[in-house]
């Protein structure tokens, strides 16, 4: 909200589009948004609107564009006084081109659009307008706004904070609600059934409502042998996250399986923000990108309830654990560890593995001039070979290790509670 109010201040600024995955809230967001920071709103659903896809496929003239809007929202729209919602704009190819029109010819017009990734910058005989718009990425509700939805702001204010004597002394509070977040997750709907009656058997149903919405998506955007292939690889994550060595592999699929038969999938849930690529690099570079392999990758959901419903987790195998727990037990954390890398710290996870496959390091992120070798252990398990090899092998780099062990600090390395690890400035 706060990223939406400076875009409103902006004096020039440009019309919005907010990605995201379906269900995250883009909609409420916008909504809300618009009540509380505009004289009234303007919201147009493109989903299967017929009158207005007439209307954009008519041409780009703005004021009679912003008639029709008008006529479809029943709102009189001013300039600056009225925010224009256009949802689904993903639907409307020509609509998406529009908004250049709106950020040349109109600027004074408040223009957001949400979109969820679906195929929203590949259209043939239209284009991104690349420049003319502002982006932002929402994601589900990361672990600290689980906090603050749980009733539990001081807790989050408390790991923002980063007094790490006070951190390691509330873990007691701190564990069992980010085992809870493993099971909820961050999907809007899914923190607001719990939280109507802190029943954590509410929340599946809805999950899997989604999935099954994510599922649908993809028939729906793909052919049907596109949508076959991109199926087998989602419905696979959970198996390969489930393994030791999570690298995604296409034989793993299917017998025979070919890569160049899934790319185009993959690459369709990676837009669509259902899914991560983690990519491997060669080296830990500064910066980090340049030394990415596009065909060595581990496949991330975009949710760590959702993995969690895939795989068919109750609750008592999530909160209380098990012998046979052990192993999906580190796919869940690492699953936590990804989402929160990008949801709340901002950075773009990458991961590193021998030619040999005889050491691995889960993730390495960039922040600012350091490059961050991270270890994720899913207890208090507290041996590092791999990364203190690592570690040897690139002293410049910056070692951290998340795990469920209170903070602490070596001379190669520093614990960092998983509950803790958006507080960036904890890893050294």
């Amino acid at each position: 909200m706060s990223k939406l109010i400076a875009w409103k201040g902006k004096p020039h600024r440009k019309p919005l589009i907010l990605n995201g995955a379906r269900q995250v809230g883009k909609t409420w967001l916008l909504r809300e948004f618009g009540r509380t920071q505009f004289k009234n709103v303007a919201y147009v659903n493109l989903d299967d609107n017929k009158r207005m896809r007439e209307q954009f496929e008519l041409g780009y003239d703005i004021l009679r564009i912003i008639s029709a809007i008008q006529f479809e929202a029943g709102e009189v729209v001013s300039e600056n006084g009225t925010l224009i919602i256009l949802d689904e704009i993903q639907e409307c190819p020509k609509a998406l081109t529009c908004l250049k029109y709106f950020c040349e010819n109109a600027p004074q017009y408040a223009v957001a659009a949400a979109g969820s990734l679906l195929g929203i910058t590949v259209h043939e005989g239209t284009g991104y307008p690349v420049g003319k718009v502002e982006t932002l990425d929402l994601y589900p509700l990361h672990f600290r706004e689980f906090l603050v939805a749980t009733g539990n702001r001081a807790l989050c204010d408390l790991v923002d904070s980063g007094d790490t004597a006070l951190i390691n002394s509330f873990s007691s509070k701190l564990i069992p609600l980010l085992r809870q977040y493993y099971y909820v997750g961050g999907m809007p709907e899914a923190v607001n059934l719990f939280l109507e009656r802190g029943l954590l058997e509410d929340v599946r149903d809805v999950q899997k409502e989604i999935l099954r919405g994510y599922e649908r998506d993809i028939s729906k955007h793909l052919g049907r042998t596109e949508t076959e292939y991109a199926l087998a690889a989602w419905r696979s994550i959970p198996f390969h996250l489930g393994r030791e060595n999570k690298k995604f592999v296409f034989s793993r699929i299917a017998e025979g399986a070919r890569a160049a038969n899934y790319r185009s999938g993959i690459t369709w849930l990676t837009q669509a923000g259902i899914a991560t690529l983690v990519r491997r690099i060669s080296k830990p570079g500064i910066p980090l990108a340049p030394y990415a392999d596009d065909t060595a990758f581990k496949l991330f959901l975009v949710d760590v309830g959702l993995l969690g419903a895939m795989a068919q987790l109750d609750k008592e195998t999530v909160i209380g654990g098990g012998e046979i727990f052990e192993e999906f037990k580190g796919a869940l954390t690492e699953q936590y560890v990804c989402q929160q890398l990008i949801s709340d710290c901002g950075l773009v996870p990458y991961y590193w593995s021998a030619e040999n496959s005889s050491g691995e390091i889960d993730f390495l992120a960039q922040a600012a001039s350091s490059v961050f070798a991270i270890e994720v252990k899913a207890e208090e398990n507290l041996r590092s070979k791999s990364l203190r090899a690592f570690k040897d092998s690139h002293p410049t780099i910056k070692s951290v290790r998340f795990s469920l062990s209170g903070y602490r600090e070596q001379d190669w390395m520093r614990n960092v509670p998983l509950y803790a690890m958006s507080n960036v400035g904890l890893w050294g």
